[in-house]
């Protein structure tokens, strides 16, 4: 299935309720897992990764199939590692591409027993969930942050404790300390000093808790005004003092042309003036938001160069060879200079006819090019349901706004 997208007009403006915050809606999931809380979860994601999560939990049975949720798998590896029983943990296609090794390799360091079932290194996984004792485990700083917090949520449960030692560069480190502030939420004490975490043995307390709105979500929503001529949106569900890493947007979409206000329960986004002439960004503590910012800055004409990307090739797809493939077909010649970067000096070339974007199966591609409809006419996206795994509602509320989606 393609949808195509348009506007009639390049204003933008009404009201958004936000997506809960897929993050801290699968973290809160472990713990009250971990503490065999009964306390509800408020305003819990309705996305594919939070369903995906809650099923397996709720489960009878010992296989258990995340689909493309990379958090879920992450996270229940850690978990399941500590259950009592023999688990079958396996995933899409997709997934069994994306490496698990350095989460397994730290798990079984510390008394975990999972093994592979295909390749080394990658799902499915066997796991015997037993008696972890904990203690101390070595990871390198620039792997995924989400190996870091699974180890983390299971962390007060250890017998020991556990100590994390980040060697080099620590890159996402706000997920990390997201991650430990939620912890600390429901009662947990941790040290973060240097390029150590310490976590001793305690108990989850037992809260009622809700979930914040989603500022990943969100920034598909800057995006749109950045491109807007005019226009002023209500964002509903937004906290300013937020753990959520990508709560950073803010001033980087001022450079872009976008103003933001505060009110109680979110924000005023309002299309401004800028004299950008050049974007550079180290994303760093919010990777997931390269792919707005790069397809937001090339419709603006702003030539750009970010670094802090190093996770990017792991995730749902390669982002950064996507990026760069997609944008080819809109007429911009991007660049991965090194590593962990990308950018583009505004080099064109001629756009192809006929242009549909491919998703990859990643939400976020989905969710970055949707904005395009701004300034072009009848964009097409394939398999548009990709969202579904992170904001269920964004077509819907596309229309709500004046758009056109449809079926092509």
């Amino acid at each position: 299935m393609k949808y195509s997208i348009s506007k009639s007009g390049k204003v933008i403006e009404g009201r958004v309720v936000l997506p809960s915050s897929k993050s801290i809606s699968n973290r809160v999931q472990i713990i009250n897992a971990l503490s065999n809380s009964f306390e509800p979860i408020k305003n819990l994601s309705d996305c594919d990764d939070s369903k995906a999560m809650q099923n397996i939990l709720f489960s009878n049975t010992n296989t258990f199939d995340v689909g493309h949720a990379g958090t879920t798998m992450r996270f229940l590896t850690a978990y399941l590692s500590k259950i009592v029983g023999e688990w079958t943990l396996t995933g899409s296609h997709r997934m069994k591409e994306r490496p698990i090794g350095v989460l397994v390799d730290a798990l079984n360091s510390i008394g975990a027993q999972i093994s592979y079932l295909e390749k080394d290194g990658y799902p499915p996984l066997r796991i015997f969930g037993s008696n972890i004792t904990g203690k101390e485990v070595e990871l390198q700083g620039d792997t995924s942050s989400q190996y870091i917090s699974a180890l983390l949520l299971i962390a007060p449960t250890l017998e020991n404790g556990l100590t994390i030692k980040l060697k080099g560069k620590i890159v996402s480190r706000s997920y990390i300390e997201m991650t430990l502030k939620i912890m600390e939420e429901f009662g947990v004490k941790s040290e973060f000093k240097g390029q150590e975490i310490f976590v001793a043995n305690q108990a989850y307390k037992c809260i009622p808790y809700t979930v914040e709105g989603d500022w990943s979500g969100a920034s598909y929503w800057w995006s749109f005004m950045a491109l807007a001529e005019e226009g002023k949106l209500y964002l509903d569900g937004l906290k300013k003092h937020s753990f959520q890493g990508d709560s950073g947007l803010v001033p980087v979409f001022e450079k872009l042309g976008v103003k933001t206000q505060l009110s109680k329960r979110g924000m005023f986004i309002e299309k401004v003036s800028t004299d950008c002439k050049k974007l550079k960004f180290d994303f760093n503590q919010m990777p997931d938001l390269a792919q707005t910012f790069a397809v937001c800055a090339c419709l603006k004409n702003i030539p750009f160069h970010f670094t802090g990307l190093e996770t990017l090739k792991i995730k749902e797809t390669d982002r950064i060879f996507a990026l760069i493939t997609e944008l080819a077909k809109l007429g911009y010649v991007l660049s991965e200079p090194a590593q962990g970067e990308l950018a583009w000096n505004g080099e064109r070339k001629q756009e192809d006819e006929n242009v549909v974007i491919d998703t990859y199966h990643d939400h976020r591609m989905a969710l970055a090019f949707a904005p395009v409809a701004m300034l072009r006419a009848n964009v097409v996206i394939d398999t548009p349901d990709v969202v579904n795994k992170s904001y269920p509602n964004f077509w819907a509320q596309l229309k709500e706004l004046g758009f056109t989606v449809e079926v092509k």
